[in-house]
C-alpha cells in the first residue's frame, strides 16, 4: 500500500508538472519533486497521473442486451428490455465484472451500478454484484433500482382512460429489501457503498421516494434516480402532479447535496434553479440520450447556475458500451451546438474535473476523492503518453479527452491498491471473463413482440405521432 510515482505529469494550474507522489497507507501523503522513495518505485516517466474518475450511472446487467436493442425512444426500448428472458444470477456475476473491467480500462476507479434486481432473489442479486466489484477492487455505489408501479405507468394517460396492473410487490415490501441491503451490504470504509435509488418519478409513488429518504436520512445514505430522461416523462409529470417533476421531488424532500440524477434533459430554468438551491447533482449521460433519441440535456446552463455536473455510461444496452472516456468526450463536445458562446464551452480540463471531482461530489465524498490532493484517498489513474492514440506530444489532457484514446490506461489504484498494472486488470483472470461471457451469450436478432406493439400504438397516440 506504500509507494512512490517518481517523474510523472500532473496538471498543475494552468500547466503541467513533473513530480513525485508518495503513497502511504492508501492516501496521498506527498506531492514534489525529487521526493525519497517510500515503498515501491514506479516509474512515472512520459505517464500522465490524473483521479480516478467516476462511471457515475450505468445499469450493469444490461451487459446482456447490448448490440441487440431496437432504435427506439426510451419508453419503447425499455419494454424490449422487460421483455427479454429473466437474468440468473451468474448472470448478473459477469456482467459486474464485464462493467468493472471496462469502467477501469477507460479510467475510472468508481462505478455507480443502478443496480436491476432479479424478483425474489433481491438481496442475492446485490449480494452477487458486491461479491464481483469486491474480486475486481473498484470502488463501488450499488443503487439498487427500485419500483413500485407496473411498466405501463410509465407512459402518459393522454386523453384515454389507463388502467394499470399492481406492481407485484409493495411500497413496504420493496423498502425492507433496501435498509437489510445497507444493514448487509452498506461498507464504505472497505469500497462498497449502498444508495437508495428509486428509479424514477415515471415508476415510482411518492410514498416510495419518501421512504428512500427516510432511508436515506437514517443511514447516511447517498440518493440516486433517473430524472425527465424523455419529452414523455415531462408530459408525465404535468398529469401526475400539475407541476413539474423537480417541483414535486423538491416538495416531497427528496433534492440534497446527496442527491444523483441522471439524464435530466427535459428541464426548465425555473428546475435548474432548484437543483443549484438543494445541490443536487446532475449525471450527464450523452451517449445514451442519443442512442434513445431522448434529447441533448442543457449542460453548459447547468454550469452557469453553478449546479455540480459528472459523466455516466448508462447501461451498456442503451449505450451498447462502457468506455467512460468516450463518455466525457461526447458529454463535452455536444454542447459547441447548442450554444454560440464559446467561452461557455467545456475545455478538456474541465471535463476531467468533472468526471474526478464532479462524481465525488455528487456522493458526498469530496473531501476524499475526486482531485491529486494530499490527504485524499488515493484512487489514481496512471495513463501511458506515449500510446500512438495520445500522440504527438502536444496537451495531454486535450489528447485524453478530445481523441479516440485506446488502451491508454497503464495502472490505476483503488485506495492505495493496484488493481491495473501494464495496462491489464490483475486482480481477476479477464480472459475467462470474455469466455464466460462469449459462452453464455449467441448471436442472435429481436422481433418485436405483441406487448411492445401494443405499447407502441398507445405510445405513437399520446406522443402525437
Amino acid at each position: 500500500m506504500n509507494f512512490t510515482i517518481q517523474n510523472v505529469l500532473i496538471a498543475f494550474s494552468d500547466d503541467y508538472a513533473t513530480v513525485d507522489v508518495q503513497i502511504i497507507d492508501g492516501a496521498i501523503a506527498a506531492i514534489a519533486p525529487n521526493l525519497q522513495v517510500i515503498g515501491t518505485a514506479i516509474d512515472g516517466k512520459n505517464k500522465l497521473l490524473l483521479p480516478g474518475f467516476f462511471n457515475a450511472h450505468t445499469h450493469s446487467s444490461e451487459m446482456w442486451q447490448r448490440g441487440i436493442m431496437s432504435v427506439f425512444p426510451l419508453e419503447l426500448w425499455l419494454a424490449e428490455l422487460y421483455d427479454f428472458a429473466p437474468l440468473d444470477p451468474e448472470q448478473v456475476y459477469l456482467s459486474a465484472l464485464g462493467t468493472a473491467v471496462e469502467t477501469l480500462l477507460s479510467g475510472g476507479t468508481s462505478v455507480v451500478d443502478h443496480l436491476v434486481l432479479i424478483p425474489g432473489l433481491e438481496l442475492e442479486t446485490i449480494a452477487i454484484a458486491t461479491r464481483a466489484y469486491r474480486e475486481v477492487g473498484i470502488r463501488a455505489f450499488i443503487a439498487p433500482l427500485i419500483q413500485d408501479e407496473s411498466l405501463s405507468a410509465g407512459i402518459p394517460s393522454g386523453e384515454s382512460a389507463q388502467k394499470h396492473e399492481p406492481y407485484f410487490r409493495s411500497t413496504a415490501a420493496t423498502l425492507e429489501i433496501i435498509e437489510e441491503a445497507v444493514r448487509q451490504f452498506h461498507r464504505p470504509d472497505e469500497g462498497i457503498n449502498i444508495l437508495v435509488a428509486p428509479t424514477g418519478i415515471q415508476l415510482c409513488t411518492d410514498a416510495l421516494f419518501q421512504g428512500c429518504t427516510e432511508l436515506s436520512d437514517r443511514y447516511n445514505l447517498c440518493r440516486h434516480s433517473h430524472l425527465l430522461e424523455t419529452k414523455a416523462q415531462e408530459k408525465l409529470a404535468q398529469e401526475k402532479y400539475g407541476c413539474t417533476a423537480v417541483e414535486h421531488l423538491k416538495r416531497i424532500g427528496y433534492l440534497s447535496d446527496r442527491t444523483t440524477l441522471a439524464h435530466c434533459v427535459w428541464l426548465n430554468d425555473a428546475d435548474i434553479a432548484i437543483l443549484a438551491e438543494t445541490q443536487s447533482t446532475v449525471v450527464h449521460n450523452p451517449l445514451s440520450n442519443l442512442r434513445l433519441g431522448s434529447g441533448i440535456a442543457p449542460i453548459l446552463k447547468y454550469r452557469q447556475a453553478e449546479v455540480n455536473v459528472t459523466f455516466g455510461c448508462d447501461g451498456a444496452s442503451s449505450n451498447d458500451s462502457q468506455d467512460l472516456l468516450e463518455a466525457i468526450k461526447m458529454g463535452s463536445i455536444l454542447h459547441n451546438v447548442t450554444n454560440s458562446d464559446y467561452q461557455h464551452w467545456i475545455t478538456p480540463r474541465q471535463a476531467v474535473e468533472m468526471a474526478s471531482l464532479g462524481g465525488a461530489k455528487g456522493l458526498n465524498i469530496a473531501d476524499k476523492l475526486g482531485s491529486l490532493t494530499v490527504g485524499k484517498q488515493a484512487d489514481l489513474v496512471l495513463y501511458d503518453l506515449t500510446n500512438l492514440s495520445l500522440l504527438p506530444r502536444t496537451d495531454p489532457i486535450g489528447l485524453l479527452v478530445l481523441g479516440r484514446p485506446t488502451n491508454v490506461v497503464n495502472s490505476a489504484w483503488v485506495n492505495g491498491k493496484q488493481i491495473v498494472a501494464d495496462g491489464k486488470v490483475t486482480t481477476i483472470n479477464v480472459d475467462e471473463l470474455r469466455q464466460e461471457l462469449f459462452n453464455r451469450s449467441q448471436w442472435e436478432t429481436k422481433r418485436k413482440s405483441e406487448t411492445v406493439a401494443q405499447i407502441e400504438a398507445h405510445y405513437r397516440t399520446v406522443m402525437g405521432l
